[in-house]
């Protein structure tokens, strides 16, 4: 596993898993952004669609995809230096009402008109500030474990904290360290 610099400034990083040809942020925003993919996707999750969020249209689910995708991208690839990424990004575990050593968050759209955004983005909090992307899903259940595709999220995030803690990375100044050492 690798990390990719996504903002200039070290503040966002995406894992590039091993055989993968791009990093996790750039395949899921290819993934949200591919009209065949997410035909597919929703009619493999139909009854998700229609019992959670009352839609039974899939053009309707695809083009608030498209949509909500277009806004996510824009709020990831346009962060400005002044941004706060800790307004974008939130804990995973709703209950978290504190911070813990490289804890799991998510970003999603807020404010979304009709119905609440499915899209996640899910990442590693190494510091205030700072994070590494690990992946993301669309979530049309209450809890992540219900679906394979976002149990599957569950466990990436898993891997890279477990790999980021056998490097004894516990933070962004052992991060910044472990980049330097691979050069």
């Amino acid at each position: 596993m690798t990390f990719d610099n996504i903002t200039e400034d070290g503040r966002l990083w995406a894992v590039r898993y091993d055989g993968e040809v791009d990093n996790a942020l750039y395949i899921i925003l290819d993934r949200w952004n591919d009209v065949r993919w997410l035909r597919t996707f929703f009619k493999n999750n139909f009854n998700d669609l229609v019992s959670h969020f009352k839609i039974t249209d899939i053009n309707q689910a695809i083009n608030d995809t498209l949509d909500d995708a277009e806004r996510l991208q824009y709020l990831i690839m346009d962060i400005s230096s002044e941004a706060d990424l800790d307004e974008l990004f939130r804990h995973l575990e709703p209950s978290r009402m504190k911070e813990v050593l490289l804890g799991k968050e998510k970003a999603k759209i807020k404010n979304r008109r009709q119905h609440a955004s499915w899209l996640r983005i899910y990442a590693i909090k190494l510091s205030q500030g700072i994070y590494i992307i690990t992946g993301g899903a669309i979530k049309l259940t209450a809890a992540m474990q219900e679906r394979q595709h976002t149990l599957e999220e569950l466990t990436k995030m898993e891997m890279v904290r477990n790999f980021l803690l056998d490097e004894s990375i516990v933070d962004s100044d052992g991060f910044e360290d472990y980049l330097r050492e691979l050069k």
